[in-house]
């Protein structure tokens, strides 16, 4: 039987995660929640914008899929997660059909992998990790809770990606680099040395902005 599921979250990265969800048997979207009042009541692809997070309660049967992302806010998701304080299984950890994932690996509560997403060995990816479609993460990367890939991010071997940590559309990360906590990395940046936590990057070769 499908497990209820609500989206949090009524933009983009909700219109994507619920794309993928229909795709398999395991949860039947019920419903999207969202802190901005002006989207209450709309329709998110079939599916109604109930109200705002309070809902959540409304709902204990539910597993909930966060879907929140924004480069001018990195660590949204983890200011959610603390504020709801749920249980670790009520969080929905959702996997594309078209993402490979290796026999071995570890994904965190709260992960999203969207279409053609690559891990190419065993590893653990934190909690709340959001890889948007055709990101690539190889051998002995590590990445903490609450990192967003956007699409087409590239991890060479040994990365080390940092809580809260943003890496914008078609970013490339040299083999061994750290990209601090709460760190940006503007799209299609090239990073060939540490990003210290909570700056802003970009360009080739990534620089700090500003």
């Amino acid at each position: 039987m499908s497990r209820p599921l609500l989206l949090f979250g009524a933009g983009g990265l909700a219109r994507e995660v619920l794309a993928t969800v229909r795709q398999v048997d395991e949860w039947k979207p019920v419903g999207a929640v969202d802190d901005d009042p002006e989207l209450h009541g709309a329709d998110l692809d079939g599916v109604p914008v109930l109200g705002g997070a309070d809902l959540v309660d409304e709902y204990p049967d539910a597993a909930i899929a966060l879907c929140v992302a924004s480069p001018q806010h990195p660590d949204n998701r983890m200011r959610i997660v603390e504020r709801l304080a749920l249980p670790e299984e009520r969080w929905a950890t959702i996997v594309h059909p078209a993402a490979s994932v290796p026999d071995g690996a570890a994904l965190g509560p709260g992960t999203v992998l969207l279409a053609g997403v690559v891990i190419t060995t065993p590893l653990r990816l934190g909690g709340f990790v959001v890889a948007m479609p055709h990101v690539l993460i190889t051998h002995d990367d590590e990445v903490a809770d609450g990192a967003t890939f956007a699409g087409h991010v590239s991890l060479g071997g040994g990365v080390r990606v940092g809580e809260s940590a943003y890496l914008g559309q078609g970013a490339l990360v040299r083999e061994g680099v750290s990209i601090g906590p709460r760190a940006v990395v503007g799209m299609g940046s090239v990073v060939l040395k540490d990003v210290p936590a909570g700056e802003t990057w970009v360009g080739v070769p990534a620089r700090k902005l500003g």
